[in-house]
């Protein structure tokens, strides 16, 4: 039977990621991968470095990607982001190519499609990986959740240059001792996550995967519309603790290959 209602199959797609688990997350020792083009082990060759890398090239579902505005689908039934987040121990660990803030038993959850996905982690990429119509910005912080069966959900932010971001200034002392140090953790303490403020309950929402080896499909983005403010010298820290001698820790936007995204934009009452 040959279905051509485009709409049909999209529901089908959504409905396969969000049921079906992925079990590879993100590698956690990034020296085998890098961003510099033509380097061999650059963006364009991370597919064939490992075969459980594969996907970085023969996916069809890669993120991150350029939101076209006249593309996206608007929404109202996808409701608002329903998040439950607590305080909770975490450690600043360099990666290598990124710093990722870790909490050690998850900070609270996010809930999607009747789903819980605990927040485990966050770090941050600059420029940012997504681009709306084409247009990048100076930083994206990533929110990575996952569920008790595997699932992965990744919430994410924009940032330009302007006022400095209240939470990366929270973390400013601690990132600074841990560039000192290559391959570093630094306990820090109890961290609030509702510190990381979206700004704005509009969001884009579409089907993807891990910006990072192993690229793992049917991960869950949700890409906060507003773009909120970071400061030069928070973006240049962020970049100078790594030591990779990179500019940049950005994935190059990846083909949409027909997938929905949708904005979520509340009923005015």
């Amino acid at each position: 039977m040959k279905i051509n209602n485009p709409m049909f199959c999209a529901i089908v797609l959504i409905f396969l990621c969000y049921s079906n688990p992925v079990i590879s997350e993100e590698v956690k020792d990034e020296s085998e991968f890098n961003y510099i083009e033509g380097s061999g082990i650059g963006p364009e060759s991370w597919g064939q470095i490992h075969e459980e890398w594969a996907a970085c090239s023969s996916g069809n579902m890669q993120s991150p990607i350029d939101l076209l505005e006249e593309k996206v689908e608007m929404s109202h039934q996808l409701g608002k982001l329903n998040r439950s987040y607590k305080p909770s121990n975490a450690s600043l660990v360099n990666r290598g190519h990124d710093i990722m803030l870790n909490w050690t038993d998850g900070a609270g959850e996010i809930y999607l499609n009747g789903s819980g996905y605990i927040l485990k982690q966050c770090h941050w990429h600059s420029p940012s990986e997504h681009t709306i119509d084409g247009r990048s910005y100076a930083l994206e912080v990533h929110m990575y959740h996952e569920s008790i069966d595997g699932k992965q959900a990744v919430v994410a932010i924009m940032y330009k240059i302007g006022r400095p971001d209240p939470f990366l200034a929270e973390l400013m002392d601690d990132i600074r001792t841990i560039g000192n140090r290559i391959d570093a953790e630094e306990v820090v303490g109890v961290v609030d996550p509702k510190h990381i403020k979206l700004g704005s309950r509009k969001y884009y929402r579409y089907m993807g995967s891990l910006t990072t080896p192993p690229c793992t499909e049917g991960v869950v983005w949700t890409l906060l519309k507003k773009v909120r403010t970071v400061s030069r010298e928070q973006v240049k820290l962020l970049r100078d603790a790594v030591h990779d001698d990179s500019e940049m820790n950005a994935r190059p936007t990846q083909p949409k290959n027909n997938r929905p995204v949708h904005l979520y934009v509340p009923h005015k009452f």
